[in-house]
C-alpha cells in the first residue's frame, strides 16, 4: 500500500471519526430534545432509541480505530502476523453488535403504530445486510489466516535454506 493511499485512508478515517463524535456530542442531544415533544403514547421509545443510536455510533468508532491500527500494520509491513487477528476479531464483533442493534431497533418499533410494518421489515433486512458485512469480514479473516500461515512457512523455508548455505 502506497504512502498516498495510506494518507488518503487516514484522512477519511479521521473525518469519519470526527463526524461520529459530532453526532454523539451534538446531534444526539438535539434529537433527544426534539423527541420530548413525542406523543405520550410513544414516549417509551425515546430512551431506548437514543441508546441504540449512541451504541451504534460506538460500534462504528470501534471499527474505525481498528482499521486505523490495521493500516498502521500494513504501513509497517507487519499485517501478516498473529497480532492483526486481534483487530479483525474486534471488527467482526463490532459489526455483529451493530447488526444486533439494528434488529433491536426493529423490535422496538414493531409493536403498536409508531411505524408501518413494512418499515420494520426493511429495518430487519438492514440488520441482515449488516450481518452479511460481518460474514464478509470473517471470510477476509480466513484469507488473512492463510496469508499468515504462508508467511510463517516461507520464513521457515528461508531459515532452512540459510542453514544449508
Amino acid at each position: 500500500m502506497g504512502k498516498l493511499t495510506v494518507l488518503a485512508l487516514r484522512a477519511v478515517l479521521v473525518a469519519l471519526l470526527a463526524g461520529s463524535v459530532f453526532v454523539q456530542a451534538v446531534m444526539v442531544p438535539l434529537l433527544a430534545s426534539d423527541m420530548e415533544g413525542f406523543n405520550a403514547e410513544f414516549a417509551y421509545l425515546r430512551v431506548p432509541l437514543l441508546v441504540i443510536i449512541v451504541l451504534g455510533v460506538v460500534t462504528a468508532q470501534v471499527v474505525l480505530v481498528c482499521v486505523w491500527r490495521l493500516v498502521t500494520m500494513v504501513r509497517r509491513g507487519t499485517v501478516f502476523s498473529h497480532a492483526a487477528f486481534r483487530y479483525v476479531h474486534i471488527v467482526i464483533g463490532a459489526i455483529v453488535a451493530a447488526a444486533l442493534l439494528v434488529f433491536a431497533l426493529a423490535v422496538l418499533l414493531a409493536p403498536g403504530e409508531p411505524v408501518a410494518p413494512g418499515v420494520v421489515l426493511l429495518i430487519c433486512g438492514g440488520s441482515l445486510a449488516v450481518l452479511g458485512v460481518a460474514l464478509v469480514v470473517l471470510v477476509l479473516r480466513m484469507l488473512l489466516a492463510q496469508a499468515v500461515a504462508r508467511d510463517v512457512e516461507a520464513a521457515q523455508m528461508r531459515a532452512e535454506l540459510e542453514e544449508v548455505i
